[in-house]
């Protein structure tokens, strides 16, 4: 009896290391497994993430420098003014309209040199559309095209300045998060995806203040 009692302790003893062995090998098998996956996941993961980041935030800069730089933008108001204040100079009876004759010599006052053949269309265009009279909306129409074209693409402190007025609402020297969000909106057509908009802020807001000022809203644009 006694005997029989080891033999069955035993064989149970053995049975249960087998079992626990075999539960052993189990364990530690997926224990491996399972690190050296989400290893090999991890980085692939990142990779792609930031990489849709990256081309994400370029897609913005770049909107947000043809709209305040490129060809088809909207004219500052600094530009404006400027418009307005040539047209004044040669609007001789200050009755809001600039004769056909004056044109030229208004647009080589401000630096522009338009051609013979120019200067014939633009005459043209005056006496037939405008019977001879310029006011300060067609010259506008006129001379914002040409102003925009020769600035395309140049970052000088004028346009600089210009820009970073369209983000500072409030006009405080600081861009805040709700201006920015605003901006982009307006500039861009559309909203920015989730996490965008705190995406650039980090970016830009290089003394962490949760503002962008005036310097570090330039280093943004001459950086990108």
């Amino acid at each position: 009896m006694s005997k029989a009692g080891e033999r069955t302790s035993s064989t149970t003893s053995a049975d249960s290391a087998s079992a626990d062995g075999k539960d052993g090998g189990s364990k530690t098998s997926t224990a491996t497994n399972s690190p050296s996956g989400s290893v090999s996941e991890t980085p692939k993961k990142s990779s792609k993430k930031a990489k849709k980041n990256t081309e994400s935030m370029n897609k913005v800069y770049n909107s947000i420098l043809n709209s305040v730089f490129g060809a088809d933008r909207d004219l500052a108001q600094a530009e404006i003014d400027e418009l307005q204040e040539a047209f004044k100079e040669f609007d001789y009876d200050q009755d809001g309209y600039l004769n056909y004759k004056d044109v030229a010599e208004c647009m080589r006052t401000m630096g522009y040199m338009p051609t013979e053949m120019e200067l014939l269309e633009i005459v043209q265009q005056i006496k037939m559309r405008m019977g001879g009279l310029m006011d300060f909306d067609d010259f506008i129409e006129l001379m914002g095209p040409r102003m925009m074209g020769e600035t395309t693409n140049m970052l000088g402190l004028k346009e600089l300045q210009s820009a970073f007025l369209q983000f500072d609402l409030d006009g405080d020297g600081k861009i805040n998060q709700e201006e920015m969000k605003e901006a982009l909106k307006s500039l861009l057509g559309e909203k920015l995806k989730k996490g965008e908009l705190e995406e650039i802020l980090k970016e830009l807001d290089v003394n962490a203040d949760g503002n962008i000022d005036f310097e570090e809203f330039v280093m943004m644009l001459s950086i990108h």
